[in-house]
């Protein structure tokens, strides 16, 4: 699974989601891509279920980008523990999702095919996301 080698801070504050993407909003190298409508933390579990969604649906073709990475500690106190005692232990990653963050990008497939592979990988997440195409911008909602 993706987590960072090394971190500055071994655990980090939550934070505020708000605005949109200042960048990564935009299909670079695939020819269509996974985009967020609405913000939240996407786990490490989460990018590795839609990336074998993907994989598997594409049959060992085309390409594959991930265009997120969990570089946030996300950190949980046991159950039944009295408070104080200081912050819990990092349990997992998670990536910080904004509306407009493409997530996922695919290319060297039919478009249908394509299309099918990513609305595939939209069912592992908690959050809304719409299939886009490089061309226009725009694509089908998911």
């Amino acid at each position: 699974m993706l987590m960072p080698k090394r971190v500055k801070w071994r655990k980090q504050m939550r934070g505020r989601m708000r605005g949109k993407a200042l960048r990564g909003a935009e299909v670079l190298t695939g020819e269509y891509g996974l985009q967020a409508l609405e913000p939240g933390w996407i786990t490490a579990r989460q990018i590795e279920a839609a990336r074998r969604a993907i994989v598997h649906h594409m049959k060992r073709r085309g390409k594959v980008w991930i265009r997120i990475f969990p570089d946030k500690p996300y950190t949980h106190r046991p159950p039944e523990t009295r408070m104080g005692k200081g912050k819990g232990n990092v349990e997992y990653w998670v990536a910080v999702v904004r509306p407009g963050r493409i997530m996922f990008e695919i290319g060297g497939l039919p478009n249908e095919q394509a299309i099918e592979a990513l609305t595939q990988a939209t069912y592992k997440f908690p959050i809304k996301t719409r299939v886009i195409g490089r061309q226009d911008g725009t694509g089908d909602q998911a």
